[in-house]
């Protein structure tokens, strides 16, 4: 069982990377909150990983964090939700912020992840809720050093920081409403993406 990869990463999109390990190349299917907190191509990475064998594929997906891949398994052993759906999951909201969503039954919430219809919602919350009655090492809060930030591309000027908190903060589940109050009165000059998320995650009563 391939547990981890550590390699180069040589591709990267919102759903897939491949990481260059000892000249063999790997490519892992990824969530979005994954894939914005990879390092620029080029660079050093780990991912932690998870293979589905069934009878026509073999697949290997990747994950920032053990958390995200042990959510991961937990929603892939929901009935009927299989990888894909597991990583669009995962996608729309963080471990903690899933965590939330299934104790608080926001089948509303769950609802909006794409593919996610009412009754799968309904049944991913009483499935999920149920392990984590039992497990509660899913709940932590979010800190600011694993706080996702986008794909690095080209950029310019300074309204760029304030776009990468933005697609940042979006990534990480929060409205849009949510997204514009935290960053208000911020114009990015002299700041790095990393701190403006911090000033924003405080306003949002998410600081570490």
């Amino acid at each position: 069982m391939i547990t981890q990869i550590a390699g180069i990463l040589l591709e990267a999109t919102p759903s897939m990377a491949v990481v260059d390990v000892n000249g063999v190349g790997f490519e892992l299917g990824i969530s979005s909150s994954t894939a914005a907190l990879l390092p620029t191509l080029g660079s050093e990475v780990r991912l932690f990983t998870r293979m589905v064998v069934r009878e026509d594929s073999m697949t290997l997906f990747g994950f920032y964090s053990k958390d995200e891949r042990t959510m991961f398994d937990r929603l892939v052993a929901v009935s009927g939700v299989g990888a894909k759906l597991a990583l669009a999951v995962l996608s729309k909201f963080s471990v903690s912020q899933l965590y939330t969503v299934v104790m608080a039954e926001d089948a509303k919430g769950m609802a909006t992840v794409p593919g996610v219809g009412k009754k799968t919602a309904q049944r991913l919350i009483l499935e999920l809720k149920s392990v984590f009655s039992k497990d509660r090492s899913l709940a932590g809060s979010i800190s600011v050093d694993t706080v996702p930030l986008p794909l690095d591309c080209p950029t310019a000027g300074v309204s760029t920081v304030l776009d990468d908190a933005q697609a940042a903060l979006l990534s990480m589940g929060f409205t849009s409403a949510e997204v514009d109050l935290a960053l208000s009165g911020y114009d990015g000059r002299d700041m790095r993406v990393e701190d403006l998320l911090a000033a924003a995650l405080k306003r949002l009563g998410m600081d570490a």
